[in-house]
Formats: C-alpha cells, sequence, structure tokens
C-alpha cells in the first residue's frame, strides 16, 4: 500500500462525506434523472425496493413520476456495475456500458469459458430473436437451446446479456404493478420512447477517467480498490495515479490514502446526520472495499443472519448502520424495525418518524403501525 501524505480525515469524517454525496445527510430538491445521474445509477435487481432508495434522498419524491420516466424509457435497469441490474437514466446506460463491458462480461469466465467460445453467434441469434418483441429469459433460452443444447438454459440468456445491452423492460419495475422479467435491446428499447430516450441514443462512450471522477464525486473519499468494488473493473490503480493531479489526497485513520475531487463536499465531524431506512442493496453500502466508515463490518456476521430471514433494508442511526427493518402491506401496514442493540428514544423516535414517512408512500390507504422487534 503506498504511503499516504494527505492530510488526515477520521472514520466520522469519511462517514459524513460519503451521506453528503449519497445525498443522506438531507434529503435533496433533484429531479429523479438528476439524482441518477449524480448517484452514478441504484442498484435495482429487485424489481421496486430503489423506489425507497429514492425516497430516502429526495425531497417531495414521487413514486409515480419515475414510474413514468420508466414507462417513457428515459430511465432503464440494466446490467452495469458488477453485473448487476442498476436503474439509470437512458443517457447513462448509453454512455456506461462500453466502459463497463469488462465487468458485465465477467460472468462468462470460469465454468462458462467454453460457452464464450460461441459467444458471438449466440449474440447475433439473440439479437435476431428479440428484434421481434421483448422475451424473458426462459424463452429466449427454449429458442436458443434448439441450436445449442450443449448449453444450459441459465447460460445462453447469460451470453446475450454480455453480448447486447439488454434493458428489463416494464411493466416490470413500475410503481406498484409488476410483470415478466422480458428483456429488450437498449437500442431498440430507446427507439421507442420519448424524444430524450430517442435522443440519449447519442450519448457518447464514458471513458474511464470520467467514470472514476463521477465515482469519487458520489462514494469518495476513496481508495482505488473501493472504485474497483464498486464498479468490478479491475487496474484503476493506474488511472487514479493519472488522475492525482486533478485531485486530492487524505490519509485515513488506519493509514490508506483516500482520493477526492478538491471541490467535493466534506462536512465536519460534528455535522448531524438523520435516521434513515436504507434499502436491501443501497449503494451506500456496495460502494467501498472497506465499509468501516459505516461500522458495517462489526454487524456483517450478525446482519447476513438476519436479513436472510427478517430484512428489507438496513437502519442508519448517526451515519452508521445499527439495525434492519422490513416492511409489511395490507390491510395494515407495517415497519418493523430490528435494532442490533439498544436505541435511545430519541434514535428510536427518529427511526418512527423516517418508518411512518416510508408508510406514507408505500401503503398511503392502509392502517399504519410501526414497532421494534
Amino acid at each position: 500500500m503506498p504511503k499516504a501524505s494527505g492530510p488526515p480525515i477520521s472514520q466520522r469524517e469519511l462517514n459524513r462525506a460519503t451521506l453528503a454525496r449519497q445525498l443522506l445527510l438531507e434529503r435533496a430538491p433533484m429531479s429523479v434523472p438528476d439524482a441518477l445521474e449524480h448517484l452514478v445509477g441504484l442498484q435495482a435487481q429487485t424489481v421496486n425496493t430503489w423506489y425507497t432508495g429514492l425516497w430516502s434522498r429526495l425531497r417531495d419524491f414521487d413514486p409515480l413520476e419515475a414510474s413514468q420516466l420508466l414507462e417513457q424509457r428515459e430511465i432503464v435497469r440494466i446490467a452495469l456495475m458488477r453485473s448487476t441490474i442498476h436503474l439509470v437514466t437512458a443517457r447513462d446506460a448509453v454512455g456506461l456500458r462500453p466502459v463497463l463491458q469488462p465487468a458485465v462480461a465477467r460472468p462468462m469466465s470460469g465454468r462458462r469459458r467454453p460457452l464464450a467460445e460461441h459467444a458471438d453467434e449466440i449474440t447475433a441469434e439473440g439479437r435476431r430473436l428479440l428484434a421481434a418483441g421483448p422475451l424473458n429469459n426462459r424463452d429466449l433460452a427454449a429458442e436458443l437451446a434448439k441450436r445449442w443444447p450443449q448449453f444450459t438454459p441459465d447460460d445462453l440468456p447469460m451470453a446475450v446479456r454480455v453480448g447486447v445491452p439488454l434493458v428489463q423492460v416494464t411493466p416490470r419495475g413500475t410503481w406498484n404493478a409488476s410483470g415478466d422479467a422480458a428483456h429488450s435491446p437498449l437500442d431498440q428499447w430507446l427507439a421507442g420512447g420519448t424524444d430524450a430516450a430517442r435522443d440519449a441514443l447519442d450519448t457518447p462512450c464514458v471513458i474511464l477517467d470520467e467514470l472514476v471522477l463521477r465515482y469519487l464525486g458520489a462514494f469518495g473519499p476513496a481508495t482505488p480498490a473501493d472504485a474497483q468494488n464498486w464498479s468490478r473493473l479491475s487496474r484503476l490503480r493506474e488511472v487514479f495515479e493519472r488522475l492525482r493531479p486533478q485531485l486530492v489526497t487524505f490519509t485515513a485513520e488506519d493509514g490508506r490514502e483516500l482520493f477526492d475531487l478538491p471541490d467535493a463536499p466534506r462536512p465536519g465531524a460534528e455535522t448531524a446526520a438523520p435516521a434513515r431506512l436504507l434499502y436491501d442493496f443501497d449503494n451506500l453500502l456496495l460502494g467501498h472495499a472497506d465499509r468501516s466508515r459505516f461500522a458495517f463490518d462489526e454487524w456483517h456476521p450478525w446482519m447476513i443472519s438476519v436479513t436472510q430471514r427478517f430484512a428489507h433494508g438496513s437502519l442508519l442511526v448517526d451515519g452508521l448502520v445499527v439495525g434492519v427493518w422490513r416492511l409489511e402491506r395490507g390491510k395494515t401496514a407495517r415497519v418493523i424495525i430490528k435494532p442490533a442493540g439498544r436505541l435511545p428514544k430519541a434514535d428510536r423516535d427518529a427511526a418512527a418518524g423516517e418508518a411512518e414517512s416510508l408508510l406514507d408512500m408505500w401503503a398511503p390507504e392502509s392502517v399504519h403501525e410501526v414497532s421494534f422487534a
């Protein structure tokens, strides 16, 4: 690890800086597209929990507006960072996908290596099949298996997704609706959208240096290892070194060198951080290799065991992960919060207030109940 030479920055200062970038110190008066581009997308492989991610970050967030943008194809759900589905603007879907192609293609290594030898042919056939309209993985696999029966049904659609940028089409992902997980090529999908969606097809490819700068704007201060964990791209140390003259550096409490944008917000350690309910795949907890700025690793074994049977997301108090929560919808809609330890009354009240606000969005017609497990 290179010897850090920048001024010291404490864990608490790191925490506040990242919360500010992630719009979690105070809800921002941004539009959904502006927020998504600032955050470089939200992880969104679950159908609609990302609505909570936007609600926790945006002032006066309207889920119907976000849903309408999805239907108009001005925002889309597509595989990008870590080869996982992210919610991004149409512009970012076009601009980011080429630079992230190595991360998207990573699942084709290992046991899928024989499949990669046929990837070009499978990709071409997949695009031909999808030209007639969106298909789910089951139907796409059935058609492809007629020519390549030696591969498993799961692997064949994966090969197409690696070779062709595929969007999960609506109504899947729209507010309070559902639909099959069907896919369409990105260019084909945007061509059938609004003028803004079609105009996005002319977006130039984002270069690697720009991607790193945008990452720091949303997650910094950070290390090259953090950026690699977020993107699943390799050899980013070289990019950070190339950008060093444009950046500032800090020394973390454990001696790591952290890079950042010179003018990015870095609130003081005394800055208050409100209680927040994070959704299940919140970027805040996925954007770094070292998550100790949120004390996440301290609770990680407990979080994993509890989340598997309980949670819809994490509870953040004073900027730190201190528990989990789940939402139950019905005639009575409930948010049940399970702290990892004892919470002071003021923190319980703050968490309960957030939960009540969340219920107003998810279940406005139901009776509301907030409880602590």
